[in-house]
């Protein structure tokens, strides 16, 4: 029995990937003419002549959810109570624990790590209860509690 040649004989030879693209290609091309491309950000939006009413780009993004008086969200009244907690205290913020909005602004729960130990589960970890007005500016802050982070609630 003769042995076989494992690679494929010249018709059957897999297509390279140089073909698919310039396939792919002529393919996206229209018939009518040049290719289409996305339009930049500077660039302003144009209306088309087949549907002046239409816009040929994509519709606008809806903005993020806002506080109900100024641009601040939730993300930012986040990132401004940890940084606040941060220069406080000196110590390192390690995450948010909760995040509330009020009629008088932003409660914002920030874990802190307070003291390094060896091994990381004998970490002492506090939870401080920030609270910052509609413009993110500092209201009051204070440490709620302590805890090993080798911890959960149940075992405090």
């Amino acid at each position: 029995m003769p042995a076989r040649d494992p690679r494929p004989a010249a018709g059957d030879r897999p297509e390279r990937s140089a073909d698919r693209r310039s396939r792919r290609a002529s393919q996206a091309e229209p018939p009518d003419g040049p290719p289409l491309r996305r339009r930049t950000a500077e660039e302003p939006r144009r209306r088309t002549a087949e549907a002046p009413d239409r816009v040929d780009a994509r519709p606008a993004r809806r903005p993020a959810p806002h506080s109900r008086t100024t641009g601040l969200t939730a993300r930012r009244a986040a990132t401004l109570a940890a940084a606040q907690v941060g220069d406080l205290t000196g110590r390192t913020p390690e995450g948010i624990t909760s995040l509330d909005r009020g009629e008088e602004g932003w409660e914002v729960g920030v874990e802190v790590l307070e003291t390094r130990r060896v091994p990381d589960s004998n970490d002492i970890l506090a939870v401080y209860r920030v609270v910052l007005d509609n413009d993110g500016d500092l209201v009051s802050f204070r440490r709620e509690r302590r805890y090993l982070r080798g911890r959960t609630e149940e075992d405090s």
